[in-house]
């Protein structure tokens, strides 16, 4: 066979990744690099409502089992439960309390601030381009799905980022004249904006589930190219979001769809629910992958692989090396950009957004498994920063790699770790909604007060177990309108949970906005799990008041 510019491009491409090399940026097969060619794409569901949130539907959408009822562990479509603290705005629900005492409360996909929080992630966290899911919008979600496409666009357009429309055809009876009709009257508008993306200089649509080997998905070879090919007469770039085996046309495919999938310009295989294990990757790695984009050069399609964090409540994430397998593997095959799935998906566990770091964080006894599963802790970002670093290498920023470069934690050391942080806490009171659980957020501008006028009082934390502590750390906000103060107390600590021993007498620390508002008591060696600061007094307000309450062990 003659050898193209092409082939030899994707050939010496493959031969620099097999030596750790940077991969050339003009290595691709069919396109240069544009919004989806050589880039990082997320799945985006933005399909999370609950009542009161203003959006149409006025339900609890996806996360719960019965729409109308708050979730609760019998009404429940929760997999993997997220972190909200960089929420303003979220929405209580009848499970317990988290593991903290704080309210078990959940965001809605329908409050602007939560779509810019998410782009915001997805800006600094190197993900270029967000895919939004949607499904059949002529049922009784349209008016909710027609307004999350308006919400998306201006978090795109205000963070930098691209989205494109990604159709759904799953359960969508008259998808064939539908999609048209929705394309021509409701979604090409959005081409208009200058986050829509684009490939090539065309508007990207993806279509999945066409060929699926399943009934929700019925639909004829002959329909199907129908409406890629009338997508392709719009001007339009068009991806297919197709089933893992489609070059065969085998098991999660069915056969006869080799027209309907060659006629993508792009080809974006499915991998969800496809394996668990790191042996399983490689297999579809060699098996898949690799002859896959053989198959897409050949042809002039562009290839965009599945990459997933893997999902959480079976135990697969590995603490990011199942990810960064994939990363690896998808890369060194020579891949021309990649699909994540999926950034918000915490009904099926299989989210890179940000998501419980412990058992401080989910509602108490509900058996959801937070990042540290497997006895790694994890911050709630480390899938972001981790898709941030897989990126990277997609783009020969970094060299290609076997080894995940990205930590768990962006933290201190083991050492250094906060025992306390999203811990159990309790006080002896608090004024009004100056909760104790303020105290071991990790947000230095929260901050716990006593009842006012009523000294002594007392906050302690739960460590969970017993650990050797050393070191006490106490903050207060650090804006200047906290004047300085000298707060009076002691330090009592023991395994009981009423601890007598103190370890610390007695004596006044001085909080002073100049120096961060920031207090450091070192400790002799403690044995405990309970750790209790003791006030009896307090120069600046009549009340005991901490931001931060950190342990440290040795």
């Amino acid at each position: 066979m003659a050898v193209s510019r092409r082939t030899f491009l994707a050939a010496s491409a493959l031969a620099g990744l097999a030596g750790g090399q940077i991969p050339a940026a003009a290595a691709y097969a069919a396109s240069p690099p544009g919004d989806v060619v050589g880039k990082v794409t997320v799945g985006y569901q933005g399909w999370f409502a609950c009542a009161g949130d203003g959006a149409p539907i006025n339900g609890w959408w996806h996360w719960s089992g019965n729409w109308g009822q708050p979730p609760s562990p019998g009404n429940n479509a929760i997999v993997s439960w997220p972190d909200v603290r960089d929420y303003t705005r979220t929405y209580p629900t009848a499970y317990p309390n988290l593991g903290n005492g704080r309210p078990a409360a959940l965001f809605s996909s329908c409050d602007q601030q939560t779509v810019d929080t998410h782009f915001r992630w997805m800006r600094d966290n190197g993900c270029d381009t967000a895919a939004l899911q949607r499904f059949n919008p002529f049922g009784g979600e349209g008016p909710t799905r027609d307004a999350m496409a308006a919400k998306v666009r201006a978090a795109a357009e205000a963070y930098g980022r691209r989205f494109y429309i990604m159709y759904d055809v799953t359960n969508w009876t008259n998808m064939q004249s539908e999609l048209k009709s929705d394309w021509t009257s409701k979604m090409s508008a959005h081409t208009a904006s200058s986050a829509y993306a684009r490939q090539n200089g065309k508007p990207v649509v993806c279509i999945w589930g066409f060929g699926f080997d399943d009934p929700s998905r019925p639909f004829a070879p002959g329909p199907c190219l129908d409406v890629v090919n009338w997508f392709k007469n719009q001007g339009c770039y068009v991806i297919g979001g197709v089933p893992t085996y489609w070059r065969q046309g085998i098991n999660d495919s069915r056969a006869g769809f080799g027209d309907v999938y060659r006629a993508f310009h792009m080809i974006s295989p499915w991998m969800v629910g496809r394996t668990g294990t790191l042996d399983g990757l490689d297999w579809f790695h060699a098996n898949l992958t690799v002859p896959d984009v053989t198959e897409c050069d050949a042809r002039g399609i562009d290839y965009q692989p599945c990459v997933m964090p893997g999902d959480l409540q079976s135990g697969h994430r590995r603490h990011g090396d199942f990810m960064w397998r994939m990363f690896y593997n998808v890369v060194r095959a020579g891949s021309h950009g990649v699909y994540i799935s999926m950034f918000d998906e915490y009904n099926e566990g299989n989210q890179i957004a940000k998501t419980a770091e412990t058992a401080a964080f989910v509602p108490a006894g509900s058996g959801i498994r937070a990042l540290d599963e497997d006895g790694t802790a994890c911050s709630a970002d480390y899938y972001l920063r981790l898709t941030n670093d897989g990126g990277r290498m997609l783009k020969g920023l970094i060299p290609l790699t076997a080894v995940r470069p990205t930590p768990p934690t962006t933290g201190t050391p083991p050492a250094e770790t906060d025992l306390a942080r999203g811990r159990p806490v309790s006080a002896s009171s608090q004024t009004q909604w100056y909760t104790p659980a303020y105290a071991v957020d990790g947000d230095a501008n929260t901050y716990w007060e006593s009842a006012n006028n009523a000294f002594p009082q007392w906050l302690q934390v739960d460590l969970g177990a017993v650990a050797t502590i050393t070191r006490l750390v106490l903050r207060l906000p650090p804006p200047s309108v906290w004047q300085t103060r000298t707060q009076t107390l002691s330090v009592q600590a023991g395994t009981s949970p009423a601890p007598v021993t103190t370890v610390v007498a007695s004596r006044g620390y001085t909080f002073d906005p100049a120096s961060g508002n920031t207090v450091t008591i070192t400790l002799p060696q403690t044995t405990a799990r309970y750790v209790r600061l003791q006030f009896t007094a307090n120069t600046g307000w009549p009340a005991a008041q901490v931001s931060e309450l950190q342990v440290y062990g040795s």
